[in-house]
């Protein structure tokens, strides 16, 4: 096994073995002395007997010191380690291992405290997301699946009109296209986070791929009156999966509109530089505080915290999820009440 390199002590120091030697030197040299001495005042049944009786009391004596040389030195970490695996057993998170030295080194038990520490880390990290996950897909779910229920309830009365009849049956059906919305994202994260989707690679023309999404939302663009101003350097030839990255402009350009405010701006700028190409997409719209900045990738995480805008905040999930597995990159700069710019870059 390679030697992890983080280790530059060793849990047994020299000084232990100088004391083992030492111990096993006194019981050698008192051994040899007893058995001169009774050759010189003894008969040889005498000699028998007595040399026979300090073994056991020698190999008695070192049992005992090697027991209480493992319980305290040998074994001390990893009674420690124990201990805390079963705290962590029962559900308690919080627990971390302290170094046992003084010197600040590292030996392979204070790396195996280390790693541990990070174990421990990573599952609390996962239960708080585990906890977070059930939270909001119970909200996500909660929402359309009670306007639904609602509106149904309300079609059965026989005094509503026919303008009235169809106006609920459309929001039931946008109720229920929300509801379809969430749980293929649900299944299209799952799917990319367990590597169950394998990207069809194949250079395409990255211009044309990002004109075509554009128009997919003139009619959006026209009812809020939103400015879009384009920039796209022609003929972008990328290598990579154009039906993923559909969905990563999609999602990008769909965030902007809903975030940006009647008569607003939105620029996409698409251009070639030293080694990859950049797709930026920016908007004017009410920005990203610095708080929300650090989770906006997280799955259902929502900046608008109250739930008023409509999204399921898996989308830049979706997108982070798909880029990772192209091996590309996202970043965001924003400003709260000025806008937002999402940049992803394509190797």
């Amino acid at each position: 096994m390679k030697k992890d390199p983080r280790i530059n002590a060793k849990s047994i120091t020299f000084g232990n073995y100088i004391i083992i030697f030492l111990i096993m030197l006194f019981f050698c040299g008192s051994y040899a002395g007893l058995y001169f001495m009774q050759i010189q005042n003894g008969e040889l049944i005498y000699i028998i007997l007595s040399m026979f009786a300090y073994i056991i009391v020698i190999s008695l004596a070192v049992c005992v010191l090697f027991a209480f040389f493992r319980r305290k030195v040998l074994m001390r970490p990893v009674y420690r380690l124990c201990e805390a695996a079963q705290k962590v057993a029962n559900g308690d998170f919080s627990v971390r291992l302290s170094s046992m030295r003084k010197d600040e080194k590292k030996d392979e038990f204070e790396v195996l405290f280390e790693d541990f520490n990070t174990m421990v880390s990573e599952l609390e990290s996962t239960e708080i997301l585990k906890n977070d996950f059930v939270s909001n897909v119970s909200h996500e779910l909660k929402t359309p699946l009670a306007v639904i229920q609602n509106y149904a309830s309300i079609l059965q009365s026989d005094e509503l009109t026919d303008e009235e009849r169809k106006e609920y049956s459309n929001r039931i059906g946008a109720a229920a296209d929300r509801l379809s919305v969430l749980v293929t994202n649900i299944l299209q994260v799952n799917r990319l986070e367990n590597q169950k989707i394998t990207p069809i690679l194949h250079p395409f023309n990255l211009s044309e791929a990002l004109s075509r999404c554009i128009l997919n939302y003139d009619t959006l663009l026209d009812e809020k009156q939103i400015e879009l101003e384009i920039q796209l350097d022609q003929n972008l030839i990328v290598n990579g999966d154009e039906h993923l990255l559909d969905m990563v402009w999609n999602n990008l350009i769909s965030n902007a509109i809903k975030f940006t405010t009647p008569k607003g701006k939105i620029e996409i700028e698409a251009k070639k530089e030293d080694g990859f190409v950049s797709v930026s997409v920016s908007d004017s719209g009410c920005g990203i505080n610095a708080d929300s900045l650090h989770h906006i990738f997280d799955k259902f995480y929502q900046a608008d915290t109250s739930h008023a805008t409509e999204g399921n905040g898996l989308g830049l999930a979706l997108v982070k999820r798909i880029l990772d597995l192209l091996g590309g990159d996202i970043s965001v700069v924003s400003v709260a009440e000025k806008g937002s710019v999402f940049t992803v870059k394509l190797y």
